[in-house]
């Protein structure tokens, strides 16, 4: 299974950017972040002519997440964070699709900082924490996905010392991604690709993205049952590249049926 996550930077005025990439890559399921729009705003037709069915969790002009699959229905199981502290806010929506818990988040942003806002970034990094100790243990397959506006290291960002002191980068963001990880989750981007430079995110000024100046936000947590599945976890860079586009690009991962370490025997084995 193709599981995509995009920070879409507003689905409407975007649209067309959304639907060529969906036709070019064909994830089987995707995560949507920031739709900025409303639930009756959403462009449902244009998603179901792609073959996708969806469920979306929008807000006026601000924030949004929505979860496509062309693979079976989508269960919704929750929308919202338990105890979330400001749940005005969409940003969270989690559904079980073909076997697979699949969670699509847009963490807040947390600027400036300190402030108000960088504190209620903290309180939702905190819910989430509390909510994925309840996930990361289940037999099934899991998968949180989505834009968690964190550069967990200094590899994920372009020259590191311009960012110590942004709400993206500061250290109790960057602890509360690792306690997560601590929990069990595995980053499969960061799985795949140990040691490389590799960015989500371009800004739109002094051609950040030709220079890859970039930050690496857009992340795919994978408890140890889909950890045990993972075969490949890529950035399709190709849709930043193109005209009215987001300043995200989407990153997917591909998780085989059966563990990676099972297929792995049978083909040694030849049979």
């Amino acid at each position: 299974m193709k599981i995509a996550t995009y920070n879409v930077n507003g689905v409407n005025g975007r649209l067309g950017v959304l639907v060529r990439w969906l036709q070019l890559a064909e994830p089987d399921v995707v995560c949507l972040q920031e739709l900025k729009a409303p639930d009756e705003r959403f462009p449902e037709k244009a998603i179901r002519d792609l073959g996708y069915e969806a469920i979306w969790h929008g807000q006026k002009s601000w924030n949004g997440v929505a979860i496509l699959s062309r693979v079976g229905e989508i269960h919704e199981t929750r929308r919202g964070l338990p105890a979330d502290p400001d749940p005005s806010q969409s940003r969270y929506i989690e559904a079980a699709v073909n076997g697979v818990l699949i969670a699509g988040l847009y963490l807040p942003n947390g600027n400036p900082r300190p402030g108000p806002k960088f504190d209620y970034k903290l309180q939702w990094f905190e819910r989430l924490n509390e909510h994925l100790t309840t996930l990361v243990g289940l037999e099934a397959p899991v998968v949180i996905a989505g834009d968690f506006n964190v550069m967990p290291t200094d590899l994920d960002v372009y020259v590191p010392d311009r960012w110590r002191d942004d709400a993206l980068f500061a250290p109790e963001v960057r602890s509360a991604y690792a306690r997560l990880l601590e929990q069990g989750w595995t980053d499969a981007v960061r799985k795949c690709h140990p040691r490389e430079r590799i960015y989500t995110f371009w800004k739109y000024w002094r051609r950040s993205f030709e220079r890859d100046a970039g930050l690496r936000i857009d992340h795919l947590l994978l408890n140890p049952t889909a950890a045990r599945r993972l075969t490949t976890a890529e950035v399709d860079r190709r849709p930043r590249a193109w005209e009215k586009t987001s300043d995200h690009a989407p990153v997917w991962i591909e998780l085989a049926d059966k563990t990676v370490r099972a297929r792995r025997t049978q083909g040694k084995d030849g049979s």
